[in-house]
């Protein structure tokens, strides 16, 4: 049951990546680890240029495909995921990122594949 549109996913970008970089400082994330406030906010800094680059209706210079802006979420969920581990997040911050990463690989795996636009 795939039903993410190239089209819904786009305009679930810019929000994103806004809230990427908002929520750290209004949440307070970071007062263990400051990294838990930072990889946020260079995430979403970093997804909202990778959307303003993206193939689809939103991208203003559309230069990599929806494709691979597909795999660099998929990346970033696992990172996200794997980031309250690796770099000892606890609290706030853990949930933060567990939340986060399971709501893009979430995304991303219901990502519905584009059908092939018939010659005529």
């Amino acid at each position: 049951m795939k039903f993410v549109t190239k089209q819904i996913h786009a305009y679930l970008d810019y929000p994103v990546a806004v809230a990427l970089i908002a929520l750290p400082f209004i949440l307070g994330l970071g007062a263990a680890n400051s990294l838990a406030l930072y990889l946020s906010v260079v995430t979403g800094v970093a997804a909202f240029i990778l959307t303003l680059l993206t193939d689809h209706q939103l991208g203003v210079y559309r230069i990599i495909p929806y494709k691979g802006h597909l795999i660099v979420d998929a990346m970033v969920g696992i990172v996200f995921v794997s980031a309250p581990f690796v770099f000892s997040f606890d609290g706030l911050d853990a949930y933060y990122y567990w939340i986060n990463g399971g709501a893009v690989l979430t995304v991303v795996s219901l990502h519905k594949p584009e059908e092939a636009q018939s010659i005529q």
